[in-house]
């Protein structure tokens, strides 16, 4: 039966249809080689159905609104002139800069490709200007959004929080330290090409129009305060911290900037609305998908075909973090989260792995093979945005995904690094 599955949505994917239709089709041809007819089929519909059923995915849609507010207006210019101001004139500054900047917005958006659009954007004339060759440029971009996936609001995590059933605030809390890890890595590596490679430095800002940036950030800057202190301070939960997040991101457009109008709003609303429901029809369809693929004991045969029983903790991350990344690199994020982390499930529970570990690191997977060849989506969004082809766009690609696989590692044989501040703002 799972040959047959799997044949079928390979098939389709090999046609062209979009991620949706063999994830639909999968689940049908499943149900009937299970039942023999469509009679039940009452169970599928109430399977999709219950995908979409939880409060917590209410997070998704909010996070994505202010994400595209905040992109349509001075939000992410604002932050991203702050950390020029204080480090674009070191050697690398500006690549640093992108990191940086790429980290500020991921901890305002929670969206891979939403911090590809608004980091890039800006940056990418700036550094070609200074020097840079575009395939290192755009590699970093590609590569530094991969953190907007780990710093808190991560829309990865809420998924993988959903089906899972872990806790999303302590997923938001552990992504902080591998988040800011991979900045480190990423600048000392930006810093050490821009030596090799004799990049001018820019002019060094002075303190005035550094403090200057700092107080046109503030209120930008308010994003991440909202919603790591008030999760962290138990004011609210994740999902009140989107829609929190969300009238901030109004307020602040419209009243504060004057950049938007309502009108402004309202087609930024259509949008966000256009999006989520092709990530609600993905998730309702993977709920459905899981629910077929269980039913007929298919991860169960799959797992026990790699002796995984018998494997180690460490052993068992390191065939998930494999298996999240090949997936991602040809498949939307979500719908990998959404067919294998049910798969994984029983095995994680049955060790005793720390499902909040677990979960830091399959979104670490999941951001890495977004921007990973060859069908990384983040790829094709740079594609997009900057109208560069593709062998350009995953030229530089080598050397961050090897920092990122060194993270990975890390996290594996030090879980403190993702573990020390959840443990610190929820353990007794």
């Amino acid at each position: 039966m799972a040959l047959l599955i799997f044949s079928v949505m390979l098939g389709l994917l090999l046609l062209g249809f979009p991620m949706i239709v063999p994830l639909v089709v999968g689940t049908f041809v499943g149900f009937i080689e299970i039942f023999g007819d469509v009679s039940k089929m009452q169970f599928v519909i109430q399977q999709f159905l219950a995908g979409i059923k939880p409060a917590s995915l209410v997070a998704v849609p909010m996070f994505i609104f202010a994400a595209d507010i905040m992109t349509r207006g001075q939000s992410a210019n604002r932050l991203i002139e702050m950390v020029m101001k204080f480090i674009g004139h070191i050697k690398g500054g500006l690549a640093v800069s992108t990191s940086a900047a790429c980290t500020l917005f991921g901890a305002v958006s929670g969206s891979t490709q939403a911090t590809v659009v608004a980091v890039g954007s800006p940056l990418r004339p700036k550094m070609l200007k200074a020097g840079y060759k575009d395939s290192f440029i755009l590699a970093l971009i590609i590569n530094s959004s991969d953190i907007a996936f780990l710093i808190p609001p991560s829309i990865g995590m809420i998924i993988y929080g959903v089906i899972s059933e872990t806790s999303i605030a302590e997923l938001f809390i552990a992504g902080i330290g591998p988040g800011l890890l991979i900045l480190l890595l990423f600048s000392i590596y930006s810093v050490i090409y821009a030596v090799i490679n004799d990049v001018p430095t820019e002019p060094k800002a002075s303190w005035k129009s550094r403090l200057n940036a700092v107080k046109q950030a503030l209120w930008p800057l308010g994003f991440p305060v909202i919603i790591v202190g008030g999760i962290y301070g138990g004011i609210f939960s994740p999902t009140e911290a989107a829609s929190i997040c969300v009238l901030y991101a109004i307020i602040l457009e419209t009243l504060v900037f004057k950049t938007m109008k309502f009108k402004d709003v309202f087609d930024t609303a259509k949008s966000t609305g256009l999006i989520t429901g092709v990530v609600f029809i993905l998730v309702a369809a993977g709920a459905a998908f899981s629910w077929v693929i269980s039913f007929a004991q298919i991860p169960q045969q799959l797992l026990s075909s790699i002796g995984i029983a018998q494997m180690q903790p460490k052993e068992i991350l390191f065939v998930i973090s494999v298996a999240f990344f090949i997936g991602c690199m040809f498949v939307d994020p979500i719908v990998v989260i959404l067919i294998l982390v049910p798969i994984f499930a029983p095995v994680v529970n049955s060790v005793g792995l720390d499902p909040v570990l677990v979960g830091t690191i399959i979104t670490l997977q999941v951001a890495i093979g977004s921007a990973t060849p060859p069908f990384g989506c983040d790829i094709f969004t740079a594609i997009a945005v900057f109208k560069r082809p593709y062998i350009e766009v995953i030229r530089g690609t080598l050397p961050f995904v090897l920092i990122l696989f060194f993270v990975t590692a890390m996290l594996i044989f030090f879980p403190d690094i993702s573990l020390f501040l959840r443990d610190l703002a929820f353990k007794e």
